[in-house]
């Protein structure tokens, strides 16, 4: 098994501005941070770059969903350890229930402060 390539935050988030500004905001923090479109981008990153320390997924997402996607990543042999950090405006309880279901390890509900994200980041990546 590979370990996870150090301080790097896998960011999925389709909408490119909210992408960037996630990227902008751990960048400056001191992280290395990869942006990818949808799931299924973010599996071909993963299947040729092997897994990140994070993986930051919102649930909306063209195609597969970040659900889908935190579960593929949960079945595979080398990243069902890898911290998935899932990112979406629905804020109730049973979302946020449903998502740790699909094997998420957290959840961050949009809109959120830099210094939650920093945060969240922090619990998962030295």
């Amino acid at each position: 098994m590979m370990e996870p390539l150090p301080r790097l935050v896998l960011v999925v988030e389709d909408v490119i501005a909210e992408q960037r500004l996630m990227m902008a905001l751990l960048q400056r923090a001191g992280y290395k941070v990869v942006g990818q479109p949808s799931a299924e981008a973010a599996w071909a990153w993963l299947e040729t770059h092997g897994a990140p320390a994070l993986a930051v997924v919102d649930i909306g997402l063209p195609g597969e969903n970040g659900l889908e996607l935190c579960r593929r990543i949960r079945a595979h042999p080398d990243w069902h350890n890898l911290p998935v950090v899932i990112c979406s405006c629905r804020d109730r309880e049973a979302d946020q229930f449903w998502a740790k279901r699909q094997g998420a390890t957290d959840y961050l509900t949009k809109p959120y402060t830099p210094q939650q994200l920093l945060s969240m980041v922090q619990r998962y990546v030295r």
